[in-house]
Parts: structure tokens; sequence; C-alpha cells
């Protein structure tokens, strides 16, 4: 079965080092494109790597030398927040009785509160 998806991994500026690792590392794994610079551009020159297309085990993936990323990294979605956003998605919000348990569950029903908020400071 052929994967659906494209795996992108962010590096600095090692990509295509990195991919080459992946190839000789891993079984069905090889580098299939390495896209290039064509001129100088603000942080880089012609003939930098930019992205790499490469497959690890059959897996497409591909290297994008973005640089240093800055701020706070960001993590994968958890498995419950993919789940819970393909409800929301689904049925447009969250049923009145979840919204219901949830604002029971930390305690948000005081006088003026909404259902699942909790009231604002002021």
């Amino acid at each position: 079965m052929k994967p659906k998806n494209t795996i992108c991994l962010w590096f600095d500026k090692d990509a295509h080092e990195a991919a080459r690792f992946y190839a000789v590392t891993f079984p069905d794994s090889k580098v299939t494109a390495v896209h290039e610079a064509p001129g100088d551009y603000p942080g880089g020159k012609k003939g930098d790597v930019l992205t790499v297309e490469f497959t690890v085990v059959g897996i497409p993936c591909l290297g994008l030398n973005g640089g240093p990323r800055s701020g706070t990294p960001r993590p994968f979605p958890s498995r419950s927040r993919l789940r819970n956003r393909k409800r929301r998605t689904v049925t447009g919000t969250r049923s009145s009785e979840m919204a219901e348990r949830k604002a029971s569950a930390v305690g948000a029903r005081t006088a003026g509160a909404s259902l699942g908020r909790s009231p604002r400071a002021h």
C-alpha cells in the first residue's frame, strides 16, 4: 500500500546529509531528489540545498533546510486532541451534555458562568 502522507522534517542546514544517512541506515530507503537555490537569497547563496526528497522504509519524506527555528517548538497534537478536533468538525460544536460534564468537573458553575467556561477574573 502506498503511503498517503509525506513527512516533512525541518533542519537548520543538514537535510541532505540526514537523508543520505537514513538511506544507508534503513532498508527500502533512498534519496530521490535534491532541490537547490537557483540564485542568491537572504541568508544563503545559489546552490544551497533547500529541500531534499527521500524515503525511509518506503515512507516518503521531505527534508527542509529552514534554518534555526525561533520561539518554542510546537509538539505534534496528541491523539486525544486530534479525536476532539474531529468530533468538533463533524458536529460543529460540542454537545451541551459534554459541556455540562466539563463544567461540573472543573467547578465552573457559578452565577453568570456559561457552560464549560470558567468566569473571568476582572
